[in-house]
């Protein structure tokens, strides 16, 4: 096994019976037949049954929406993007050529599907309690509070309706790259306000970023500004 896949198992605490488990984790479909989609599946499962218990431990006060609305902020691609960058998974994945003159091994949604199929390569090697350990110390020294689940639309939303303001709007103003990686950019406009414009690898996830920034220049009273790329 080569230095880099020895030093993830150092990092994962786990040292896989079944080698070609771990390998089939990072193996995109572009690479082969034996990809890493159906361990995706699997650890999508795994890793949202062990976010939940994490929260009911965590928060015995908190209500069903609120630890809905918590989870889903924990296992968004934003936050399994930084969990395998923290890994070093980047130059362990397996790509197909064009996969990776395109930019594949940086490509986040990429990166988040891979922590999912190795948190369901580790269920199937070793069994749930080892893969619900790890992970869990995935999330250690995460700071866990109330509406810190929302996604940035909703709190926008929120935010003006409790001043009885009218809902923000938003539009498409640019479309960026090939059709396997383009990058949107979204307005979002608000009354008595100048627009705020996000960028991101789809419509929602650029939409979410101008909803992010144009909360916090409402808040702030700040003025309009590009939204940096999430």
């Amino acid at each position: 096994m080569s230095p880099g896949l020895e030093a993830l198992q150092k990092r994962l605490g786990h040292r896989f019976r079944d080698p070609g488990l771990l390998l089939r984790s990072l193996t995109h479909r572009s690479y082969g037949a034996d990809h890493y989609e159906r361990l995706e599946f699997l650890g999508d499962a795994v890793l949202g049954l062990a976010v939940s218990t994490l929260l009911v431990e965590r928060l015995p006060q908190q209500p069903e929406g609120e630890l809905s609305r918590l989870r889903a902020s924990l296992v968004r691609q934003d936050a399994l993007h930084r969990i395998a960058l923290d890994l070093g998974l980047p130059p362990l994945l397996r790509l197909g050529e064009g996969e990776q003159r395109s930019g594949g091994r940086e490509r986040a949604s990429i990166l988040a599907d891979a922590v999912e199929a190795l948190l369901g390569a580790l269920y199937l090697d070793a069994g749930y309690e080892v893969a619900q350990a790890v992970a869990r110390r995935w999330y250690e020294g995460l700071e866990l509070r109330p509406g810190q689940g929302k996604d940035a639309k909703t709190a926008l939303q929120e935010w003006l309706q409790a001043r009885r303001r009218p809902l923000p709007s938003y539009e498409v103003v640019a479309i960026h790259g090939e059709a396997h990686a383009q990058t949107f950019e979204v307005a979002c406009r608000v009354e008595g306000a100048g627009p705020t414009v996000g960028r991101g690898p789809s419509r929602r996830a650029a939409e979410q970023a101008a909803a992010a920034h144009m909360l916090e220049l409402l808040q702030t009273g700040g003025t309009s500004r590009r939204a940096p790329t999430p």
